[in-house]
C-alpha cells in the first residue's frame, strides 16, 4: 500500500507544479467487509486523470462523477459514507455489508498546497515519516515530520484527520546471487522496494529482476547511502566474508529494523567473532539474525527466499518469536 499511496502523492505535487488543481481523498474509517484498508489514498483531476484507488470497484467512478459536477468538496474539505444503504452496496460493488467512509480534499496550485505537498515529496524521498493533519471544520491542513509511523486518527466528533505518510519499506540485499534474485522478486510482491548491492559488476550485470535497484559498490558505503532507516530490512547473502562482513558491520549500527546473514550455524559463530574482533558490541551482535530466516527446513534458493521473508514479516509485526515457538512445535 505505501508504494500506491507514493504515487498518489507524487502525482498530487506534480498536478499542482503545473498549474492543474486535483482532489485528494482518504479512506477514513470501514465497516464490514471492505477492498480497501484504512489510509488508502486516490486522487483526481478534473480532466478524469486518476491515482491510487479506494475501492478496486465503482466508487472511483462515481465520486469522480460527483467531484467534476460539483456536489462534492467543491470549497473544502469533505466528509462522505459510501454503501449506506443496500442497493448503494450493490450498485457500487461493494462487498456485503461494507462501508467506506473517506475524506476529500478539494488541492489548489497555489500557496499553501504547492509548499506543504513539497515537504510531504522531499520527507518520503529521504524515507523518514511525516503525519499530516486536516481540519474539515475550519479548512486548515499542516504537517509535522515524526520519527516513527503513527496510526491514522479520525474524529468524526471535531472533523479532525490525522495521518501518517511514508516511507515504503526497503529490503536490501548484499549479494547478486541466485537467493537473492528469488528473495527479491517475493519481496516485491510484498510491496518492498528492493535494493541489490554487489561489488562484483559481472553479478549485476547478470541479476535480471525487473524493479530492482542495482548499485555496484561497497556494502558498508552502499547501506550508509541506501538503508540506514527504520523502514529498511538489511540481508547479507554472498557466503563471501570480505563483503558480507562490511556490510553486516554497518548495518548493524543503522536503524534498520531487521539484519540477518545466510550461513549454517557454525558459520553464523564465525561471523559473529569476526565482528567482535571488529570492536561490535554485544547489543549490536544482538540484532543479528543468523541463521537467516525462520527454521522450516529449507534448501532450495526459492524455500530460503520464503524464509528470509517470513522471518522478516515477523520481525516487523513484533511477531518473531511467536513464528519460532509455533514452528518447533510443528516440528515436534
Amino acid at each position: 500500500m505505501q508504494a500506491v499511496d507514493n504515487e498518489v502523492l507524487n502525482q498530487v505535487a506534480a498536478w499542482l507544479r503545473g498549474g492543474e488543481p486535483c482532489w485528494l481523498a482518504t479512506v477514513v474509517q470501514t465497516w464490514g467487509s471492505s477492498p480497501r484498508p484504512i489510509g488508502s489514498l486516490f486522487a483526481c483531476n478534473p480532466e478524469g486523470q486518476v491515482a491510487g484507488s479506494l475501492s478496486g470497484g465503482c466508487v472511483e467512478d462515481d465520486l469522480l462523477e460527483k467531484l467534476t459536477r460539483g456536489e462534492l468538496a467543491a470549497e473544502q474539505a469533505q466528509f462522505f459514507q459510501y454503501g449506506i444503504t443496500a442497493e448503494e452496496t450493490e450498485k457500487l460493488g461493494l462487498p456485503c455489508g461494507g462501508h467506506l467512509y473517506i475524506v476529500v480534499e478539494p488541492l489548489k496550485a497555489a500557496e499553501p498546497w504547492l509548499s506543504h505537498f513539497q515537504h510531504l515529496q522531499e520527507r518520503l524521498a529521504e524515507r523518514r515519516p511525516v503525519r499530516r493533519r486536516v481540519d474539515l471544520r475550519y479548512g486548515d491542513f499542516s504537517h509535522r515530520d515524526v520519527d516513527v509511523h503513527e496510526p491514522l486518527e479520525w474524529n468524526p466528533a471535531s472533523e479532525v484527520l490525522e495521518h501518517t505518510y511514508g516511507p515504503r519499506r526497503q529490503l536490501f540485499i548484499i549479494g547478486a546471487g541466485m537467493v537473492s534474485k528469488y528473495l527479491a522478486d517475493l519481496a516485491q510482491s510484498l510491496d518492498y522496494e528492493v535494493t541489490v548491492c554487489d561489488p562484483r559488476d559481472h553479478l549485476l550485470q547478470d541479476f535480471n529482476v525487473p524493479g530492482v535497484r542495482l548499485i555496484n559498490d561497497m556494502p558498508d558505503d552502499a547501506v550508509r547511502a541506501y538503508a540506514k532507516d527504520p523502514s529498511s530490512a538489511i540481508v547479507a547473502l554472498t557466503h563471501d566474508p570480505r563483503i558480507d562482513d562490511m556490510g553486516l558491520m554497518e548495518a548493524l549500527t543503522t536503524e534498520a529494523f531487521y539484519v540477518g546473514a545466510m550461513g549454517s550455524s557454525r558459520t553464523s559463530a564465525s561471523r559473529r567473532e569476526r565482528l567482535r574482533a571488529l570492536d561490535l558490541g554485544e547489543a549490536e551482535l544482538e540484532r543479528l539474525h543468523a541463521p537467516i530466516g525462520l527454521p522450516i527446513g529449507s534448501k532450495t534458493p526459492p524455500e530460503i527466499a520464503v524464509a528470509v521473508m517470513a522471518e522478516i514479516i515477523a520481525v516487523q509485526k513484533g511477531r518473531v518469536a511467536e513464528g519460532r515457538q509455533a514452528l518447533e512445535r510443528a516440528v515436534a
